[in-house]
């Protein structure tokens, strides 16, 4: 999914976390003897606990040190085959239980990615106050992300996602800005980027349990965070406690080319976005039944194939707008509907040649997308991707795939079909992928529309996970059912499980909660 932010109640309710890149590398101590292990050391040592906020421009620093949290570094192994060899630095926060009394452990939170920080991620604790009294929430930036020890790519650009184009020549110019990408990431990181997969940051979050003296860890994940947690269970079931995965990968495609089956999913969310605002036509001008507005997301797809668009500062071409349409499809609430409406409107203002006046949230886009100006995500998050799964490097194999779907997926099948700079990596993984099969019981919930990780993926997820029970928001198209604003049911349920430990009896439904 290239790392992108889950755009729902859980985002919008830490508004001051969006946006906001964290940098800076940490260091910490390991506490050791002749008579301790090698390994074992790293759980044994003493963590230095201080003050979140790191200079006067630190927002997200700020924020969580007027919640209460504080903040520490964790030393670990590069390469758990050789603990005795170089060590890096994984930065956590930490926010305790309210309710020091009824404690039950900790709650470590992954927002996705992959290379989401969760280091602001314990500020979700205001939006689930009877989880945040039985449980210290952590927050945890994974290896090479954020505030631990850095993997930095040179890019001028947020994100490698880039549609193939119309054409032989789009698809040419897509791979050499694939191949510059990840020259990007090898200057200074060669010796760190074999060791950035999956498995190495679940390894982590073991030390980090071990290092905060407690058990078992209970574990919130998101998107790509819901194979983070996946793999821990593999890794280390006897130590999981209570694990919920919203929005889950489809763990047999997750790699380089995770996005490539999606077109379905983005464009059956498209859809339910056209219909919401056909019935808005008074006020966004898009069309008045949902294959009018479709029709003008067409239009915006062809004027910008013949010539770029003039947007701002920028100049949009057949590369960018499916891009562009997808983010706006990770919330299906009507505040999400309203700004991609008003986004759509400026597009096709820009199609018919015209002077338009660009929304504020676009511009914020555009700025990220063509001068990385943003948090950069999919700059920490492609390493992983990288290091979990070889991508093919016959580029001649992505554009037979895109050619073979052009006719059923002619607006987002050359995006997610597309080669990526994995393609093109200096390095080869050192593991193979994690074949998740486990009991561990623990929960997965999303939404049977999710557009980001489709349903079929989240079944797939729920059926290697056997002891899973799952719950489905149906009738939504969002990234994201957990902490939603309205869908009671799903958060009832999750609440339920993390402060009483009930899960259901089965797979359980819930419908979406109609928006007035």
């Amino acid at each position: 999914m290239h790392a992108r932010k889950i755009v729902t109640a859980v985002a919008a309710s830490a508004a001051l976390m969006a946006g906001m890149a964290v940098t800076g590398q940490a260091s910490a101590e390991v506490r050791s003897d002749a008579r301790t292990d090698d390994a074992a050391r790293f759980h044994r040592q003493a963590l230095d606990w201080h003050r979140c906020r790191t200079g006067p421009d630190d927002e997200i620093g700020q924020a969580l040190d007027a919640a209460g949290a504080r903040c520490a570094e964790v030393a670990v192994p590069l390469d758990y085959r050789r603990p005795r060899g170089r060590t890096i630095s994984v930065a956590i926060s930490r926010i305790r239980a309210t309710d020091p009394a009824a404690r039950r452990g900790v709650l470590l939170i992954n927002p996705g990615g992959p290379g989401g920080s969760g280091l602001p991620r314990p500020l979700l604790g205001r939006l689930m106050p009877d989880v945040a009294a039985r449980y210290d929430l952590i927050g945890m930036d994974p290896r090479f992300v954020g505030r631990s020890t850095p993997i930095r790519c040179r890019w001028t650009t947020d994100t490698p996602t880039r549609s193939a184009g119309p054409a032989r020549r789009t698809f040419d110019e897509s791979a050499i800005l694939m191949k510059e990408l990840a020259d990007g990431c090898v200057k200074g990181n060669r010796d760190l980027l074999p060791y950035a997969s999956t498995r190495n940051p679940a390894r982590d979050m073991d030390v980090v349990r071990a290092a905060l003296g407690e058990p078992r860890l209970s574990y919130l994940g998101y998107s790509y965070g819901t194979y983070l947690g996946a793999v821990y269970t593999q890794l280390f079931g006897g130590r999981a406690d209570r694990f919920v995965l919203d929005s889950a990968v489809d763990p047999d495609v997750y790699g380089p080319d995770l996005l490539s089956a999606n077109g379905p999913a983005i464009d059956a969310a498209l859809g339910n976005w056209a219909s919401w605002a056909a019935a808005r036509d008074a006020e966004y001008g898009l069309g008045g039944t949902q294959a009018e507005v479709l029709a003008t997301v067409e239009r915006v797809d062809r004027a910008a194939t013949r010539r770029p668009l003039r947007v701002g500062a920028y100049r949009i071409d057949a590369h960018h707008v499916p891009y562009l349409l997808f983010i706006r499809l990770y919330d299906d609430s009507a505040k999400a509907y309203a700004g991609f409406a008003a986004e759509v409107r400026t597009l096709a203002g820009a199609a018919r040649g015209e002077a338009v006046t660009v929304p504020a949230s676009l511009k914020e886009t555009l700025d990220g997308l063509f001068t990385g100006s943003g948090a950069a995500e999919d700059r920490a998050g492609t390493p992983i991707l990288c290091a979990d799964r070889a991508a093919s490097r016959d580029l001649e194999t992505y554009f037979r795939d895109i050619q073979a779907h052009r006719a059923d997926e002619p607006l987002f099948g050359p995006m997610t079909r597309n080669l990526g700079p994995c393609s093109f990596w200096p390095t080869t993984p050192v593991e193979p992928p994690t074949r998740l099969g486990n009991d561990v019981p623990l929960l997965v919930v999303g939404a049977d529309g999710d557009p980001v990780t489709p349903f079929p993926g989240q079944r797939a997820m729920h059926r290697a996970l056997t002891g899973s029970r799952m719950v489905t928001l149906r009738g939504a198209f969002r990234h994201g059912a957990y902490l939603a604003a309205g869908d009671t049911c799903v958060n009832t349920t999750v609440n339920r499980y993390l402060v009483d430990g009930v899960l259901p009896d089965g797979d359980t439904t819930c419908d979406k909660t109609t928006e007035r």
